[in-house]
C-alpha cells in the first residue's frame, strides 16, 4: 500500500495550503472577535474549487473523493477551526449524505449546486434528548398523500443558520425503533422552517451552531431520501465520513498548535539558553510529533479504504477516538510550552485549546466511538 500523495492531490493540498495563508489566516482573528465566518469566503472556496472536491464530478464536483477532503480539512484549519468546521458541514456531512443516500435524480438536482457554492448545506440528526442516541429522536414525519409534514426540533446544528438546504431525521415509525427513521432533503426556505437559539460556545466560537425547528413543515416525497425506514444507515454511512474528515480537523489543528510550540521554543529563554534546549520541554514536542505522525497515519490510511470501497467504520470510529484525544494532549502541551503566554487571549494557543475541547464530543462521543470499537472487535475479531 502505497500513501505518497498523487501529483493531482499535491497540487489539492498546495491549493488549500495557499488559500489559507492567503485568505483565512488573515482574518482569523476577525471570525473569532466577530463569532461569524464570513458568507463570501464560501464563495471563494466555491470559485476555487474547494467545495466539491469530494462530490463525483458527473455531479459537477472534483471527484478526489474521501482523501481530497481529508487533505482540504487538514490545511483549512490551521488557519482556522471554526472556517473548517462551517466548511466540513456542508461539504462533508451535508454533501456526502447525498452522496451515499440519495438517488441519481436527486445526485443531479442537489449536487452541482452544493459544488459550485449556489447551496450551502447543513446536517441535522442531534435533538435535545438524543445526541448520543439519535433513535430516541422526537422528531416526526407523516404521509400526506404526496407529501410529508415534519414536526419537532433539532439542536447544536452547524450551519443551521445559514443553509439553504438541511438533510434531516425524522420518525416515520416508532414503533420500529432505529429502522423506523427516515431521511429528507429540506430547503429552508419552506414555511414552517424557523432558527432559534444560537449557541454561545466556548470555542470554534465563528462556526455558527443553532436550533432550528419543524412547524407542519411540508417535504414532497421525491426529497425523501432513501428507503421509507432507512433513514438511520444514510446518517450513520454519512457519520462514518464525517468522523474521518473530523479526524483531518484535529490533525490540522495539532500541526498549527505544534509549529507554534517548536518556535516558541526556539525564541523563548529560560536559564540562559532557549526553553527548546532543556529536555523538558524537547520531550513534549517529541510526544506531540509522536501524536501527530500517529494522527496523520490513521486519517490517510482510512481515507484511502474509503476511496478503495473497503469498509472503514470500525477504522472511522478510530480515527474520530484517537484523533480527538492526541489532538487534546497536543494543544495541552503547547499551553505548558507557552507558560502563561499560552493562557493569554494574545496567543492562538489560548484559542487552539478551547476549540480542541469539543473534538472529544460532537459526532459521537470518545465514549460512543469505543462501544463502536469494541462492539466490531467483538463481532469479527483483532
Amino acid at each position: 500500500m502505497d500513501l505518497t500523495f498523487s501529483d493531482e492531490l499535491r497540487m489539492l493540498r498546495d491549493l488549500a495550503r495557499d488559500f489559507t495563508e492567503s485568505r483565512i489566516r488573515p482574518i482569523t482573528a476577525q471570525i473569532e472577535r466577530e463569532h461569524s465566518v464570513p458568507r463570501g469566503l464560501f464563495r471563494e472556496l466555491a470559485d476555487a474549487g474547494l467545495l466539491g472536491v469530494a462530490i463525483p464530478t458527473e455531479y459537477g464536483g472534483a471527484g478526489l473523493g474521501e482523501t481530497g477532503l481529508c487533505v482540504v480539512m487538514d490545511e483549512l484549519t490551521q488557519g482556522d477551526f471554526s472556517v473548517a468546521v462551517t466548511y466540513g458541514a456542508h461539504a462533508s456531512i451535508g454533501a456526502m449524505s447525498i452522496v451515499v443516500g440519495g438517488t441519481d435524480e436527486q445526485k443531479q438536482r442537489f449536487l452541482p449546486d452544493l459544488a459550485s457554492g449556489k447551496v450551502l448545506a447543513a446536517y441535522a440528526l442531534s435533538e435535545a434528548n438524543a445526541g448520543s442516541d439519535p433513535a430516541a429522536m422526537r422528531t416526526t414525519a407523516r404521509r400526506d398523500g404526496d407529501d410529508w409534514i415534519l414536526d419537532g426540533e433539532k439542536v447544536w446544528i452547524t450551519n443551521g443558520d445559514i443553509a439553504d438546504l438541511v438533510i434531516v431525521y425524522a420518525v416515520t415509525d416508532r414503533t420500529k425503533g432505529a429502522k423506523g427513521i427516515t431521511a429528507f432533503l429540506v430547503p429552508s426556505a419552506t414555511k414552517g422552517f424557523t432558527i432559534g437559539k444560537r449557541e454561545e460556545k466556548m470555542g470554534q466560537r465563528g462556526s455558527s451552531t443553532v436550533a432550528i425547528a419543524f412547524d407542519s413543515v411540508r417535504v414532497p416525497d421525491r426529497n425523501r431520501m432513501g428507503e421509507v425506514g432507512g433513514g438511520f444507515r444514510i446518517a450513520m454511512a454519512t457519520l462514518d465520513r464525517g468522523r474521518l474528515a473530523l479526524g483531518a480537523n484535529c490533525l490540522g489543528s495539532a500541526r498549527e498548535a505544534h509549529k507554534l510550540s517548536v518556535d516558541y521554543a526556539r525564541q523563548r529563554e529560560a536559564f540562559g539558553k532557549p526553553i527548546s534546549e532543556h529536555q523538558a520541554i524537547q520531550w513534549m514536542l517529541a510526544d506531540s510529533a509522536c501524536d501527530i505522525f500517529t494522527m496523520e497515519s490513521l486519517v490517510y490510511r482510512t481515507a484511502w479504504m474509503c476511496d478503495e470501497g473497503i469498509a472503514f467504520g470500525r477504522e472511522s470510529a478510530m480515527v474520530k477516538l484517537v484523533c480527538s484525544e492526541a489532538l487534546g494532549r497536543v494543544v495541552d502541551r503547547a499551553v505548558q510550552i507557552h507558560g502563561a503566554m499560552g493562557y493569554s487571549a494574545e496567543y492562538r494557543i489560548e484559542q487552539l485549546y478551547r476549540d480542541a475541547r469539543v473534538t472529544r464530543i460532537y459526532e459521537g462521543t470518545s465514549e460512543i466511538q469505543r462501544i463502536v470499537i469494541a462492539r466490531d472487535v467483538l463481532r469479527r475479531g483483532v
